[in-house]
């Protein structure tokens, strides 16, 4: 039986002067974590539409979810187009907000999202054909597992990686999921993957499980059910304009279907993350031959030739989406 599956992206325009001034009220000094390259635009936004159109026809609706900002080019008619201000679906006691947490973990307060969805930040790109399988087989959603370390590091995320890993650890014992994980534990499907699973199996607790910074499917009851078991959890990281070590995010619900036994073996050749440089070859070529289903173009390095690589990736975009879509004006 196929289900509807919803696509949901988050998008802000970080140039927007009164979302900045607004921000900066709250938090006069902001550190790098908040910096201006983490907003800038690299006007590639169309070719997720673009992508979307050509590549996942059979999507049900568009979520989009938005600060109030609207891309110039955006139809705002179109009949898969839901936009959602964050107010729409997050109590005014929250707002307005800056943490990308807190917008993801109200996901399940969309009153018309549907169960079965797929989240994507804005950096995310579908660039191939992709079928409704590619993210749920069976009604569960597709996903990757195996073991990994939770590297320490400066950035806050980190923290949330390590706070979701104690929560879960409440509810799932590594014996009893080893057990009745089975073929999703291991599975040929996650490749040389396999190996890392199989060095930590040894520790009695979870290390930590590997993520990949690639578009996650989701079921919208699981962030309900997680919510009913750790409100108050749930609701400190809502009070938090900003992102702090000591949140959880949308990994803490991914890693809750995972152990849960609640999804079907993906392999992670699927799609790949990239961070955006100054020799952008490898970005090019995949874009260009269409090497993965998706792909991430993370925007980490503030010392990146700005227009040299916004050029590139337009002109790689435009080789295979140069078409207008219908979620363009």
């Amino acid at each position: 039986m196929d289900h509807k599956i919803d696509f949901l992206l988050m998008w802000v325009d970080g140039s927007d002067p009164v979302w900045l001034e607004e921000k900066k009220k709250f938090k006069p000094d902001l550190d790098i974590s908040d910096s201006i390259n983490r907003y800038r635009d690299w006007d590639i936004l169309k070719y997720w539409f673009r992508g979307i159109e050509k590549f996942a026809p059979w999507v049900n609706n568009v979520f989009f979810i938005t600060y109030g900002h609207l891309p110039a080019f955006l139809n705002v008619n179109n009949p898969k187009l839901k936009i959602i201000n964050h107010k729409d679906y997050i109590d005014n006691k929250y707002l307005p907000t800056y943490n990308p947490k807190v917008l993801e973990l109200n996901f399940h307060n969309i009153e018309d999202l549907s169960e079965h969805f797929v989240y994507f930040n804005d950096d995310m790109f579908v660039i191939k054909e992709v079928i409704q399988s590619d993210f749920f087989k069976d009604g569960l959603p597709c996903d990757s597992f195996s073991e990994d370390v939770i590297y320490p590091g400066i950035d806050p995320f980190c923290g949330t990686l390590f706070k979701n890993e104690c929560i879960l650890s409440k509810y799932f014992k590594k014996s009893e999921c080893k057990k009745s994980l089975k073929g999703k534990y291991y599975n040929i499907k996650y490749g040389k993957n396999n190996l890392k699973t199989f060095v930590f199996s040894y520790f009695k607790n979870f290390v930590g499980i590997k993520y990949t910074h690639l578009p996650q499917s989701f079921l919208k009851s699981k962030f309900q059910e997680l919510y009913n078991l750790e409100k108050d959890t749930f609701e400190k990281t809502y009070s938090h304009k900003f992102r702090t070590e000591t949140d959880i995010n949308q990994y803490l619900i991914r890693e809750y279907q995972l152990l849960s036994g609640n999804f079907s073996p993906r392999s992670y050749k699927i799609g790949k993350p990239f961070i955006i440089s100054n020799n952008n070859e490898k970005i090019i070529n995949s874009i260009i031959k269409q090497k993965y289903k998706m792909i991430c173009l993370n925007d980490n390095d503030p010392n990146v030739d700005f227009d040299k690589a916004k050029r590139e990736l337009i002109n790689a975009f435009e080789t295979i989406l140069p078409d207008k879509c219908s979620f363009e004006k």
